[in-house]
């Protein structure tokens, strides 16, 4: 994510041109490092101002929510409330491309007579703070203090003077010419995308990226590479970039990814063309709309990660187990040399003198080659013969227990992984639910309530919340994917029709996708995008290309005993797709 400072400059420009002239009508302090501010303005609409100074999520933005407060106001907060309640925001501002607003507020003062305060945000990762300042620029108080002992740069305190510390001794990229950004920019010796961003104040490595990508240079390829031109050609693509922001001609975009949101910009991101962009009509709805689903992701993440850390123990053991039956079975295969030396043994050991240690004979089942077997001395032939079917047998009956065992175990690791898929396409409570259940009904966690009582169904015949994703093909079929093995069950057996169409990865857990026909002949296209949503939703989707096979419906059988979602099919036909479903579109529930 870049919270950098063309994103700062688009705020500045929505919060100038909504919050000028307006008064300040109430301030809270919602956590110990956020303000949000109520504010007035000229024609009298009420608009919230939040800012954040967290360390992980420093923020500036307009917002229609409301945070609850303590019911004691913390002590910056009262003094902010002291000195600007009903004062005018008269200027907000951003140095530079600075990753600060400054807010330049006029105020009555206890004798009646205007004065000016300055309240700025500093958003800097862990360094960002909220700070008070008179009209001189002394520190009044900050929402952090920071004193000489945190930092050796710059001490934010009561009384102090306020300055932005330049310890990177960054150049302003709204005022460098092609000569300064060769040579102090291009001349560096290290990949052109980090000289980009460690270079010029308030770019930040996605621009630099995309910089780089608009002018088709690798941002890890060497400066040293570039030649003349190239470096030229550098320049133009990041001062084009800098004249949308001297013309305020922004653009806020968030990127999204197979789980959420990926990256947002004030600027078109040419780098990501091919994922999904959504466009949003401010800086301060970009932000916020960012935020929330990646906290909802995010919180959706950690929800399900004793899941998935189960689930990914369990594999490992079953693994294990399977390598180990692997290894036993192996050992079975000498099984039937013991049944030909028993029954050579008994042929032709009639002849065998007491203590012979070998028998030669003819082997007739290969070619009456000469054969040694071994014999122990002190038995007999016939009870060499009977020791030798004994470890036969006992042999034969391990070989087919095993070839049972490694059957199960390796179903139950596909069974597994298939529940391990389900878990990185969940996206809401109800689908953890069902795959807990799932996993509660198998025997993987301990029944905590009846399930005849409790606990989402599925195919098994009680209702859920949980629904299948639902896209819409180009032609205009409709497409559902199964989230989990109990909805791929559903949609295979209950919702489709024999005639419509089934896909799903060949050989890999995966969703089972169910495109209906109605009747009607698929075109092309149609198949293409549903093989795209196989492989999409498959344990392979971060491959370029997967297999996918496909078939009628009515061409799938579910076998007697096994888990839900696992099928089997005949008659099918196959393809190769890839993953990308971004030009899929996704059906408004």
């Amino acid at each position: 994510m870049a919270l950098d400072g063309i994103v700062i400059a688009n705020i500045v420009h929505e919060l100038r041109s909504t919050l000028l002239g307006g008064r300040i009508n109430k301030i809270a302090q919602p956590e110990k490092d956020e303000l949000l501010i109520t504010i007035k303005g000229q024609e009298r609409n009420a608009y919230k101002l939040f800012l954040s100074a967290g360390a992980g999520m420093p923020l500036v933005y307009l917002t229609e929510n409301t945070k609850a407060s303590p019911l004691t106001a913390p002590n910056f907060c009262m003094l902010l409330r002291k000195h600007l309640n009903s004062a005018k925001i008269i200027d907000i501002t951003q140095p530079g491309l600075e990753r600060v607003v400054s807010f330049k507020i006029e105020h009555m003062d206890e004798l009646g007579d205007l004065g000016i305060k300055h309240l700025i945000i500093e958003l800097m990762g862990k360094h960002s703070n909220i700070i008070f300042c008179d009209e001189s620029m002394t520190i009044i108080d900050s929402i952090k203090r920071v004193n000489q002992f945190m930092s050796s740069v710059r001490e934010v305190l009561p009384g102090r003077k306020y300055f932005i510390p330049e310890t990177t001794h960054k150049l302003d990229p709204l005022n460098i010419d092609y000569p300064s950004f060769r040579d102090n920019i291009l001349n560096k010796a290290q990949p052109v995308g980090k000289a980009i961003y460690t270079g010029l104040t308030g770019i930040s490595p996605l621009m630099a990226n995309e910089i780089c990508h608009r002018s088709s240079i690798d941002s890890a390829e060497s400066t040293s590479a570039l030649n003349e031109d190239t470096g030229l050609h550098l320049y133009r693509n990041f001062e084009r970039i800098m004249q949308l922001v001297k013309d305020k001609e922004f653009s806020p975009n968030i990127v999204m990814g197979d789980r959420g949101p990926i990256e947002f910009s004030s600027i078109p991101l040419t780098c990501y063309s091919g994922h999904e962009i959504n466009s949003l009509s401010s800086a301060s709805s970009m932000l916020e709309t960012y935020y929330a689903t990646k906290n909802a992701t995010s919180r959706m993440h950690q929800k399900s990660s004793d899941l998935r850390r189960l689930v990914a123990n369990t594999i490992e053991r079953s693994t294990k187990k399977y390598d180990l039956q692997l290894k036993q079975l192996k050992d079975t295969d000498k099984r039937d040399k013991y049944r030909v030396y028993g029954e050579l043994i008994t042929a032709f050991g009639y002849g065998l003198e007491q203590g012979a240690k070998e028998l030669i004979a003819e082997d007739y089942y290969n070619n009456n080659e000469e054969i040694r077997i071994p014999l122990d001395p002190q038995l007999t032939p016939m009870e060499n013969a009977k020791k030798y079917f004994e470890k036969y047998n006992k042999l034969k009956r391990t070989y087919e227990a095993l070839t049972t065992l490694i059957k199960e175990t390796r179903d139950e690791t596909l069974h597994l992984e298939s529940i391990m898929t389900s878990l990185e396409i969940a996206t809401d409570e109800h689908d953890l639910a069902q795959l807990r259940h799932e996993l509660m009904e198998y025997g993987y966690i301990k029944k905590k309530f009846s399930l005849k009582k409790g606990g989402p169904k599925g195919s098994s015949g009680k209702s859920t919340k949980s629904k299948p994703f639902h896209y819409i093909s180009s032609d205009g079929f409709h497409i559902y994917v199964g989230k989990n093995n109990y909805q791929n069950e559903e949609l295979t057996f209950k919702l489709a029709d024999g005639n419509d169409w089934w896909f799903h990865a060949k050989n890999l857990p995966g969703s089972h996708v169910i495109v209906k026909s109605g009747g009607n002949e698929l075109p092309d296209r149609t198949y293409e995008e549903a093989a795209r949503l196989a492989a999409h939703y498959s344990g392979a989707k971060d491959s370029e290309k997967v297999e996918i096979d496909y078939t009628e419906r009515k061409n799938v059988k579910k076998p007697n005993g096994k888990a839900p979602g696992f099928v089997i099919y005949n008659t099918n036909y196959s393809m190769v797709a890839d993953t990308d479903i971004s030009s899929i579109n996704k059906a408004e529930e």
